[in-house]
């Protein structure tokens, strides 16, 4: 199985959020681990991911011959599968979760096995606590009842997917899957809002930087 490696590393801070909260703590919780160690959903990176490419195949309907439009159809529903999920496992591309880096991950889960951290700490130290309120248009002053804290992983975090096919991908697989990850700029609560920035590089099974070189073959290939 062919398999490539997402990096993703935070500009500033992020909430992968699982949709809860705690009780007195935190309105909007992070995913983590058992271990205290954020991450952030296969399936919900995917997500991300395909609604990038769905941009881009638009923008490719509007600007290109239908020929060349429909072709760029066909290489998004290979990649992701049909729109709605209903035939996801007809699409060769599998996400893994983005997690931290393997070394650090290891590190951590053995010094929590043996004691020698709680799960609660290693969630501390890798998030903060932000508090945000709702504010009245006409006052300008904070709606009453609408503090909420919300949990953030610091900027600089660095995560890490596995982006595997189930058959060999053409160029042309790779040329759009490396147009997404140069489109997939923000993930995680409130990216409508200015968080989540990120910078997302795609790696070869040599641990080779190859988003630049599959995206000159995009661009070549739309006449960009």
């Amino acid at each position: 199985m062919t398999e490539y490696r997402l990096k993703i590393t935070l500009l500033n801070d992020a909430t992968f959020g699982r949709g809860d909260g705690v009780a007195g703590l935190v309105d909007t919780e992070v995913q983590h681990d058992e271990y205290g160690l954020p991450y952030l959903g296969g399936r919900a990176l995917k997500g991300l991911l395909g609604a990038e490419c769905a941009d881009i195949v638009f923008a490719l309907e509007s600007a290109c011959p239908k020929q060349q439009a429909d072709h760029w159809k066909a290489v998004a529903q290979r990649l992701f599968g049909q729109s709605g999920g209903a035939l996801e496992g007809e699409a060769i591309l599998r996400v893994s979760p983005a997690r931290l880096p393997d070394d650090l991950r290891a590190a951590v889960a053995q010094d929590v096995r043996r004691k020698k951290l709680a799960r609660a700490a290693v969630l501390e130290t890798l998030t903060a606590l932000r508090r945000q309120t709702a504010m009245d248009a006409k006052t300008g002053a904070p709606k009453k009842d609408t503090l909420r804290t919300m949990r953030v992983i610091v900027r600089t975090t660095v995560f890490e997917a596995t982006l595997s096919f189930s058959e060999e991908p053409m160029p042309d697989d790779l040329a759009l899957l490396a147009a997404c990850v140069k489109a997939f700029r923000r993930a995680g609560s409130g990216r409508n809002r200015g968080r989540g920035k990120l910078k997302a590089e795609l790696y070869d099974a040599d641990n080779r930087p190859v988003t630049e070189v599959h995206f000159k073959d995009f661009q070549k290939a739309v006449g960009a």
